[in-house]
């Protein structure tokens, strides 16, 4: 396993056209040797807790995972906490399964895919939009779109019959992506059953 986070490492870090800051950066935390090896990470010293364990949260039927392209996040991830399982739904964008943008120029169908993704998401937890208790929204441009996408966001709460709705923030923000225009990120909160 160390081997294949060694080599996976190798590949992704260009060692001989490192700054000087970098170098000293990456043997600081271990990463480097100062002979320019790559190190294998260190299993830090627990006393008084361990790690909480933690699930990917995947929907192949919609979304394809973000490390197929490039990114280095997962699409979600469910966390036990005692009787509560909270989800941290990663920033969803208009993502096709297989890693295209879907609608480009077009931010209703953009909003409307990102909310098909995230749904498909929360369904493969086993949980809804009335176990979400917060979204942060980015928009690319937030003057030209907001309308808009707040228009699409509330028919589609309506249409779940939200009440609550969820806690929200909108932010203007530079996407991943150029054709990307909205990308919502979720945090969820079960309770266990009985």
């Amino acid at each position: 396993m160390m081997e294949n986070v060694t080599e996976r490492t190798r590949e992704l870090l260009d060692i001989k056209n490192l700054s000087q800051g970098e170098r000293e950066e990456l043997i600081a935390m271990g990463m480097l040797s100062t002979l320019g090896e790559i190190q294998p990470p260190l299993e830090p010293q627990r006393e008084g807790h361990e790690p909480l364990r933690t699930t990917a949260i995947t929907a192949h039927s919609v979304l394809n995972e973000a490390y197929d392209y490039g990114s280095a996040f997962s699409r979600g991830l469910r966390l036990e906490l005692g009787d509560h399982t909270i989800l941290f739904i990663s920033g969803t964008a208009s993502v096709d399964e297989m890693g295209n943008t879907a609608h480009l120029g077009e931010i209703r169908a953009q909003c409307w895919r990102t909310y098909r993704n995230i749904t498909t998401l929360l369904e493969a937890e086993s949980a809804t939009w009335r176990d979400v208790v917060k979204t942060t929204c980015y928009l690319r441009d937030i003057e030209r779109d907001y309308d808009e996408f707040n228009n699409v966001r509330t028919t589609f709460f309506k249409w779940q019959g939200l009440d609550p709705l969820p806690a929200s923030v909108g932010i203007q923000a530079r996407l991943c992506r150029e054709d990307l225009l909205v990308e919502i990120e979720a945090m969820v909160v079960l309770k266990k059953t009985p």
